[in-house]
Parts: C-alpha cells; sequence; structure tokens
C-alpha cells in the first residue's frame, strides 16, 4: 500500500550538504560502507518531527528533499508520488557512481527508525543484494499484477511497497532512471512494473524484505508486530518471522496503529525510566516575567445542563494564570445556565485582560466553537484553551502545565470519578468511533504515565494560536453525518496535526450529566449516583473524615448518645428547600396512608424521602456514610450486605452458597413463602430483607403553628440518626431531643451534624417544644 505523503516547512538546519567525503564510516558487514538516509518533506509537521527524532536519536546522517517547496506530487490519498521519485533521482545523481555508499530512501511522516547504521547496514548486505524494498500484503495500486509477483514461502510479505527502500548509490541511481516518471504519476505502481521487470530485477540484483527483516509496513501486518520489553525498554517484533526490523512504516490505514507503537519507540516509553521524551522541547514559564506569559484565550462553551456548574465555573476563576495575559469568552448554548454565566462575568470579568459572553442557541453550536478561532486570531492569542462545562479542572496548574508541553495541541486526561470513561480514545473502530487500546485502561488508571498520542480528544484541550492561523492545519467541528467532536477529531487527524492526552498529573475529571434532571428542586441533590465525587466536595461536612480519627473520641451529650459532623449546611439549606418545594407535610395525626398499616403511633409532621424520589439516595447514604461511623460507636454491631460485595467473610465457614448451584432464586422464594410465614408469626413485626436498611426516612417540621413538640417514645429502630437542618437561636428557639432514662438533654444541636442513638429499649425520649420559628431535622429508623 502507498505511503500518503504530507507537505512540510522547512527547517534550515536540517538542510546541510552531504559530501562523501565527510560522511563518517560505520563499521557493518563492509568496513568502507557508508550510509545516508534520504527522505521528502515539503512542511515540518509532527509526522516530520517524529520521523527526525528518531533519525537523530539513532546519529543517521539525513538529507530532506523538498523543503520549502510546493508538493507536486499530487493527492497522497490516492494515486501520486511521482515527485517524490524525481527528487530522489535528483539527489543521487551526486553519487551516481559510488558503491562504497548506501543510501535509505524512505518516507517521513509516518515512518520511524529504530536501529543506527551499523545495524541497518549489517541487515542490508545480509540480504546480498544491490537494492532491498520493503513489502506489504496488499497489491496496489493495481490488484492485476499481483499474479506477476514471485511467489514467497512461510507467508511472506510478497508485494512492494514503496515507502521504503536501500541500496547502494549507484544501483539505486540506475534503477530510478531506468524509466522517467511525471510528478504526478503513481511512485508505487512505477516501483512495480520496474522490479516485476525480470531483466532489471536481476541485473541491479534487486530484492524484496518479504520477511520483515529491514522494513516494516504495518497496514495489514497489525496481528504480525508486537511490542516488546528487553532491556528495560520496548522494540518492535514481527512474531511471525521472529525478527526485529530497523525501518517501521505506518502505511495505508494504519495510521493510528502506527501512532499509537511511538508512543513506547524509539525509546519513548518503559516501565523502569516512564516517559523518556516528556520534558524534550519544552517551555519554562518561570524563564519569563508575567508581563511575557503567552496571550491565551479561555473558550468555555455550555452546551448542556450540568450538575455542580458554579463549582465548575469557581475553578475557572482559580486557574493559575496572570488574569492580564488571559481573555476569558463564555458561550451558552442552553438557558439554565444563562443566569449563572451572567452572575459570573458580572463579579470576575474585569479582572482579565478581556471577558466575552455570548447567548446562542443550540443550533449554533458548531458555529460557536468555529467562532472561538476567529475570536482567538482576532486576538492575536497564542493559545485557546477550549473547555466544556463537564469538564472541572481541580489542579489550578493545568493552563501552565499544558502551555509548558509545548504541543500543537495537548489535552489534560480527565475521567469520570471511579470510571473508565474520559476525554480520550485510545484507538478506533473500523467505523471511526470508539475501540479500546490496549494501554487505555493502564493510561486511566494513571498505571503509565506520561504524554500520548491518540486519535481522538474531546472536552478540554489547549491548542497553539499557529494552528488556528493556517487554513491547512485549521480543525473544523463540522462533517457530514458525525457529531462535533468526532469531527474535530477527524479533521486533526486527516491534516496530520498530532493530538496528545497529558497523564502524568491529576488534572481534573468530567461530570456525567446524562441523567441531570433540571426539573427537580436543587437536582444536585439527587446526583449522589452519577457524580459521587462531586456529591461529596458539595454536601458531606468538611471534618467528617475526623470522625475516624483513631485518637479522637466522638462526642457524647448523653449516655450513648453520639454526635457527628456529617453533612455541609448548603446540604441542609437545599434538603429544606426540596422539602418546602413538594410542600405536603403529613396532618401529625395517627392516621397515615404512607404507611402499610395505615397507622403512625408516634405521628410527627413529615415528608417521607420516596415522596420526593429520594428513598434509594438516603438508604446510599446510610450505606455509604452513616454505616461506618455506627461501626465506630457501637462496637460489634455489624448488619452488613450479606452477598459479600466486600470479598470478607467475618465468621467464615467451609460452606456452598446457593447462587454457586444455581438455585439462588428457587431459596429466596422458598424463604419468602414458606419460612417468613414462620418468622412473622414467631417474631411479631420483624422484616428484614438487607442491611442498613431503612423504611422510614424522613424529614421532620416543627414550630409552634403546626407540631411544635413530640410526646415520649421508643423509635422502631436498632439505631436511630438524627441530622440538625437548621440552627437554633437562629431559625427558632427551643427544641431538641430529651433522653428521660438518663436525663439528658441535646438542645444546642449543630446544622449538619448527626445524633447517633439506639433507638427501641434504651433510649427512651421526646422531641422538646419549639417556641418560635421552625425547626427541620431529618431522621432515619436504621435496621427496624
Amino acid at each position: 500500500m502507498k505511503i500518503p505523503f504530507g507537505v512540510c516547512t522547512a527547517v534550515c538546519c536540517l538542510f546541510f550538504a552531504l559530501d562523501l567525503a565527510s560522511t563518517e564510516k560505520d563499521e557493518g558487514a563492509k568496513s568502507d560502507l557508508n550510509l545516508l538516509v534520504l527522505t521528502v518533506a515539503s512542511e515540518k509537521n509532527d509526522g516530520y518531527k517524529r520521523f527526525i527524532d528518531s533519525a537523530n536519536l539513532n546519529g543517521l546522517k539525513t538529507k530532506v528533499l523538498g523543503f520549502d517547496k510546493p508538493w507536486q506530487g499530487g493527492n497522497m490519498n490516492s494515486v501520486g508520488g511521482g515527485y517524490k521519485l524525481n527528487l530522489y533521482l535528483e539527489a543521487l545523481e551526486p553519487y551516481k557512481n559510488n558503491d562504497n555508499l548506501a543510501v535509505l530512501l524512505t518516507d517521513a511522516y509516518d515512518v520511524v527508525i529504530l536501529a543506527n547504521s551499523s545495524t541497518i547496514l549489517n541487515k542490508f548486505t545480509e540480504f546480498d543484494a544491490s537494492i532491498v524494498i520493503s513489502t506489504e500484503n496488499s497489491c496496489w495500486p493495481d490488484r492485476k499484477l499481483a499474479d506477476q509477483y514471485p511467489t514467497v514461502d512461510q507467508n511472506g510479505y510478497r508485494f512492494l511497497n514503496s515507502g521504503g527502500l536501500i541500496g547502494y548509490a549507484s544501483q539505486l541511481y540506475k534503477f530510478l532512471s531506468e524509466k522517467p516518471i511525471k510528478n504526478l504519476g503513481d511512485d508505487q505502481l512505477h516501483l512495480t512494473n520496474l522490479y516485476l521487470n525480470t531483466d532489471l530485477r536481476e541485473k541491479l540484483n534487486i530484492k524484496l524484505d518479504n520477511y520483515a527483516k529491514l522494513f516494516q509496513n504495518v497496514y495489514l501486518a497489525e496481528d504480525d508486530i508486537k511490542l516488546k520489553l528487553v532491556n528495560k525498554s520496548y522494540i518492535l517484533e514481527n512474531v511471525n518471522f521472529n525478527t526485529q526490523p530497523a525501518v517501521i512504516h505506518g502505511n495505508g490505514l494504519s495510521k493510528i496503529t502506527f501512532n499509537s507503537y511511538t508512543n513506547y519507540i524509539p525509546n519513548k516509553w518503559s516501565p523502569e525510566s516512564g516517559c523518556n521524551t516528556c520534558y524534550d522541547n519544552n517551555l519554562d514559564l518561570s524563564m519569563l516575567k508575567e508581563e511575557n506569559y503567552p496571550k491565551v484565550l479561555i473558550s468555555i462553551i455550555v452546551d448542556k445542563p450540568t450538575p455542580f456548574f458554579d463549582e465548575f465555573l469557581n475553578k475557572i476563576e482559580d486557574i493559575d494564570y496572570p488574569k492580564s495575559r488571559l481573555c476569558l469568552s463564555i458561550t451558552t448554548l442552553v438557558d439554565y445556565h444563562k443566569e449563572h454565566v451572567d452572575k459570573f462575568i458580572s463579579r470576575i470579568g474585569d479582572q482579565y485582560n478581556a471577558s466575552f459572553v455570548f447567548h446562542k442557541t443550540a443550533e449554533e453550536s458548531i458555529h460557536a466553537r468555529h467562532f472561538s478561532f476567529s475570536l482567538c486570531t482576532s486576538k492575536l492569542c497564542d493559545f485557546l484553551f477550549y473547555i466544556e462545562n463537564e469538564a472541572h479542572l481541580d489542579n489550578p496548574q493545568t493552563l501552565k502545565t499544558l502551555i509548558q508541553r509545548n504541543k500543537k495541541i495537548i489535552a489534560p486526561m480527565l475521567t469520570r470519578p471511579f470510571k473508565a470513561w474520559s476525554n480520550f480514545w485510545g484507538a478506533l473502530s473500523k467505523d471511526g468511533f470508539y475501540a479500546r487500546s490496549l494501554d487505555y485502561m493502564d493510561i486511566v488508571n494513571y498505571n503509565k504515565t506520561g504524554i500520548w498520542n491518540v486519535p481522538y480528544i474531546s472536552s478540554c484541550y489547549l491548542m497553539k494560536g499557529t494552528i488556528l492561523e493556517n487554513k491547512f492545519t485549521r480543525p473544523s467541528y463540522k462533517e457530514d453525518n458525525l457529531d462535533y467532536d468526532m469531527a474535530f477529531s477527524k479533521s486533526l487527524r486527516d491534516k496530520g496535526v498530532f493530538m496528545y492526552i497529558d497523564n502524568q498529573y491529576t488534572y481534573g475529571h468530567l461530570i456525567d450529566s446524562e441523567t441531570f434532571d433540571i426539573t427537580l428542586k436543587n437536582p444536585e441533590v439527587y446526583q449522589l449516583f452519577e457524580n459521587r465525587y462531586d456529591w461529596e466536595q458539595r454536601y458531606i461536612h468538611p471534618e467528617y473524615m475526623e470522625n475516624f480519627n483513631p485518637d479522637k473520641k466522638p462526642a457524647e451529650p448523653c449516655p450513648d448518645v453520639f454526635w457527628f459532623p456529617i453533612v455541609t449546611e448548603q446540604f441542609c439549606q437545599e434538603f429544606i428547600e426540596i422539602m418546602e418545594n413538594f410542600g405536603q407535610w403529613s396532618d401529625g395525626t395517627n392516621n397515615d396512608t404512607r404507611l402499610r398499616t395505615g397507622y403512625e403511633a408516634v405521628p410527627t409532621r413529615d415528608i417521607h424521602m420516596n415522596q420526593v424520589g429520594l428513598e434509594k439516595h438516603w438508604l446510599e447514604f446510610l450505606r455509604s456514610y452513616v454505616l461506618p461511623i455506627q461501626k465506630k460507636a457501637f462496637i460489634g454491631y455489624i448488619h452488613d450486605d450479606p452477598r459479600l460485595d466486600t470479598g470478607y467473610e467475618a465468621v467464615p465457614t467451609r460452606d456452598i452458597h446457593m447462587n454457586q448451584v444455581g438455585l439462588q432464586k428457587v431459596w429466596l422464594e422458598f424463604l419468602r413463602l414458606f419460612v417468613s410465614r414462620l418468622q412473622e408469626h414467631v417474631y411479631l413485626g420483624y422484616y428484614s430483607d438487607g442491611p442498613p436498611r431503612s423504611v422510614m426516612n424522613f424529614v421532620v417540621k416543627y414550630n409552634p403553628l403546626g407540631q411544635a413538640s413530640l410526646r415520649p417514645h421508643h423509635d422502631s429502630s436498632t439505631y436511630t440518626i438524627n441530622i440538625a437542618l437548621n440552627s437554633p437561636g437562629k431559625d427558632y428557639q427551643g427544641g431538641g431531643c430529651h433522653f428521660l432514662r438518663y436525663k439528658c438533654k441535646v438542645t444546642n444541636m449543630k446544622v449538619g451534624w448527626m445524633l447517633m442513638h439506639p433507638g427501641r429499649l434504651t433510649h427512651y425520649h421526646e422531641g422538646l417544644e419549639v417556641t418560635n420559628g421552625t425547626r427541620y431535622i431529618m431522621i432515619s429508623f436504621v435496621d427496624p
């Protein structure tokens, strides 16, 4: 398959005259044989830089042809490329009589070299040929010529590929000058026809590298190639032929696979040293005065309602970068967040070099993103920092770090906490959608850290202004039948611009907005399952972890009545607002249709969690946040999930579980139909279906105009939790809990703190009268 060529900008330092007399001699099969590498590139793109880095790493003498000249070889996604052969022929002219110079002709943008000159020359001379040409499994572009090729055994690669060949300079010159080719002619077809000329092939002693001893073309050979760890670094091995090729070519449709190999080779990453090139060519901001920092446009696209949006904006404000060097643009495509944005900009907009707010419609999504390119170039920005509102930048150093990486486009790795969902793909399927690369899980779990060339990025990335100014590198968010994010990445791949993901640090995380229901009052309260990390940051008390400090005894205002910080004041306020918005408080009588029996022995004016859609959330709250505290407060009481999710059995037996023999459903039905009847008859009123369990979770409202107090009673629980949702003295007067047996009162309740006490038998108690204002408490009867 023919190698697409790109078109690149010249670098003068690489334009050096190569004279044979000044070419150092290499040790090899012939002591007087030297090596010269010729490649063609008309622009200095990312693929070219990668090629040159690999050549320099191996100390190879390299001459680049075609710099600062327009590409004349046609569209390299199809037939074409004769221009390349004509450049080679011209460059070989000075060496046309030289038999002591071997010349390696290779593509640049999709090639890396893995060996030094000695190794390459040794591999070449082992062929006992004057010219060796790389091979592949596809006869392209003219399949009708396949039968004219010599047969090969052992499943060797049969067909010529024009992306790589090596030979003595004199013989290569004869080979390429045998027949002229137009610049727009097809280079692979031309070389194929020359090779299939038996007389010429024998006369010039031309051989194909059928077993990838020197060259490896990747397309249609992906299953033959493996990265192998040797002497603490990776090599590329053809496991089919047991060879280690020196020149690797990502021909045809193998570009993405090839790019993934080059994250490791040559000498890019190893388990011992990690990333070996991450700090090459970095920009050191510490050497600059703040007024000379690169100018950055932060372009925020708010394209969907997302939970915890206020926190998102606060993290934008906290970015550690001189605001005099920042322009801030926020575009809203949904009504829900417009007010948030307007308030934010009115508060901090003046701190920036410039700030802009654009309220658009969802139909203007692509235009809004393209407009950020124009805004960046009009403001002469050095970088565009693109951020969608699902991307939370928890690390204030993110922008500085990405700038210092000095890449054309680079994204900080962001994941949904505790999940493998991220803002990059390591591979693509045949139809261009997500596929999991072999190293994807290692990267998202930080088992491997570095800077990775990937085929797709989204949500947050930094782009150099130079790629936006150049129409040949400027990306696009629009392509038929593709979502904007996929169109963006595809356009960069098509333009030869590498996309990188950086996971050397923890930069932030992604919000999951798929279930965010903006019709709810305070919908973030409902996000415990989908966005637990953010839910905890907003709602769990900042001193919660102190509850587990072994050197700190919990507060105990009454015997066996413990007091713990558990939720924030914001949680309490939003919880009250949810209840008042619902408004359907019970009437405080014994008749309660919400209960199975229809009767409440100790009634309160309350709202149950299942009435406001929070039942499963509250049970999870009990399991995740209350249960660990209960285990500390009431030592020895363990009522955990019988399915052993933790994998730990406190009192082990030699046993077989019903689910191991396919009887789980049958046995559960047996218990329900036959055993439960006996249990209910013997242990009247006891029902159990898996702890921690609470069928009574409710917010109670006390005030003088409704229910002001609660008569003495036992709770129908093993233990009870009581969370204060507002403040005595500030929001109400009076109130509190009186434990009559101990003659002990708790009246100085703290917002967000939880009382935990035994329910039945020992802690007979009453709710003290509220004399003014309204008192709210959250109650759960756990393990009734």
